[in-house]
């Protein structure tokens, strides 16, 4: 990987080529993990104990009947005891054979990360987006499977490391999956199929929402919390930590545009984007409730995705893929995909568990020795993310070579609890794109 860059600067077919180049390396290397049969015990590793980890903990265990969650770690000793209690309450029936986390294996604080990647041999990596590209990077350094939730970074260093990342994974034999769900949705996957198999011809644009009503619930700070634990306990509302909504939970439509253009990245961006109905409380943080972004491709093509958080109004998760024959119409919500064109199609497929299906597939391909990777994909998507809230917060034309080298370290200093100054509003114009 670190061959392909002159003087520490990535250009953006440099990026393709190395990123496209990781799975190859990790198909010719000697497998390290050697599972006989489907009864070997696997130890999966939770680091990050909120919603989403305790469901993917499930989804882990369900997912093999070898697998044992055998550590866990958070920041907080409250999510950890509660995460393991939902996980228990989940798996009811199953405590004996597959939880085994005494208290000598839950790890509290902001170096338990470390300890639980000590003690596994699969990890899944669902805290903050802000600590990914750090968590990621000593999980295959040590030589660690990796489920690893999106987004992947919150900046450009981030995704720099990220890249890093998936190179040593290659060289090792490692798996590494994504959070990227709609992936693995039946349903979405054979829509995509269509495109692939020309059914609208030559992609032209494609057009994504993720519109809500609201957020998660902010959290006030409380008597005797630190800048730093106040911060973390309500990361979605710093950008240094979540990257804002665009990045954390818009992702998933922005995916999509990559995803019908056949992976391909954009040359550049512009955004608009603001802080309209979010009220101006300490707890919410700096981040905006609307973006607004078209990215330009190298072949002409357009992609274009909006998001916001506007209490009452209508919430919208759809996808629009315009092709010289045909248009694909993708409704995620209510499973219903249809292709209006030269070659009608609409998807009849049941629906699957998409969440369930990522472990499934991850595990599978452990135990067969098969590596699955999707490091190049995950790293693409979130840095297209990242580079839309980059053009909306300077209101600068933001290129593909601007977004990946950057130097904006959203996060620069070792994570300690004390001191952690609140990010301020970026305003348009005024904020400098670095």
């Amino acid at each position: 990987m670190t061959s392909e860059r002159t003087d520490g600067v990535w250009s953006r077919r440099q990026f393709v080529k190395a990123s496209a180049a990781a799975p190859i390396a990790g198909a010719l290397a000697s497998p390290i993990w050697a599972f006989a049969g489907g009864s070997d015990r696997i130890k999966v590793g939770l680091i990050g104990c909120g919603g989403r980890g305790t469901g993917a903990a499930v989804q882990a265990l369900r997912a093999d009947p070898g697998n044992v969650l055998w550590a866990v770690g958070d920041a907080f000793a409250d999510h950890l005891e509660t995460g393991l209690g939902n996980i228990r309450k989940a798996m009811a029936g199953n405590d004996t054979e597959q939880i085994n986390v005494p208290p000598d294996r839950r790890f509290v604080g902001l170096e338990a990360f470390q300890r639980v990647i000590e003690q596994t041999d699969v990890v899944i990596l669902t805290t903050p987006p802000a600590f990914r590209p750090e968590h990621l990077a000593a999980a295959v350094g040590a030589g660690r499977h990796v489920f690893c939730e999106k987004p992947v970074a919150v900046d450009g260093p981030g995704i720099r490391s990220v890249l890093e990342s998936v190179g040593i994974a290659a060289q090792k034999n490692l798996s590494l999956m994504s959070g990227f769900c709609w992936r693995h949705h039946d349903q979405v996957r054979s829509a995509f199929d269509q495109i692939r198999q020309g059914a609208i011809g030559s992609v032209r644009a494609v057009h994504s929402t993720y519109n809500t009503t609201g957020w998660v619930e902010p959290t006030r700070r409380a008597p005797g919390w630190s800048d730093t634990e106040w911060q973390v306990r309500d990361w979605h509302y710093f950008h240094p930590l979540s990257g804002d909504h665009i990045v954390e939970q818009a992702v998933h439509a922005i995916d999509w545009i990559t995803w019908a253009l056949g992976g391909a990245t954009p040359t550049r961006c512009t955004a608009v984007g603001g802080r309209m109905t979010r009220p101006d409380t300490p707890e919410t943080g700096n981040v905006y409730d609307n973006f607004a972004v078209t990215y330009e491709f190298e072949d002409g093509s357009r992609g274009f995705h909006m998001c916001r958080h506007w209490p009452n109004t209508p919430a919208d998760n759809t996808g629009y893929v315009i092709g010289e024959s045909g248009t694909l119409r993708l409704e995620p919500w209510t499973g219903r995909h249809v292709i209006n064109g030269d070659n009608p199609w609409q998807c009849t497929l049941p629906r699957n568990d998409m969440y369930q299906r990522e472990h499934d597939e991850l595990f599978a391909a452990i135990r067969s020795g098969n590596r699955f990777d999707d490091g190049r994909q995950m790293a693409h998507t979130t840095l297209m993310a990242i580079m839309g809230r980059m053009a909306a917060y300077t209101g600068q034309v933001v290129t593909w070579d601007q977004a990946l080298n950057s130097k904006e370290n959203l996060n620069p200093d070792p994570w300690t609890w004390g001191d952690r100054p609140a990010p301020e509003l970026a305003v348009p114009g005024r904020t400098k794109l670095i």
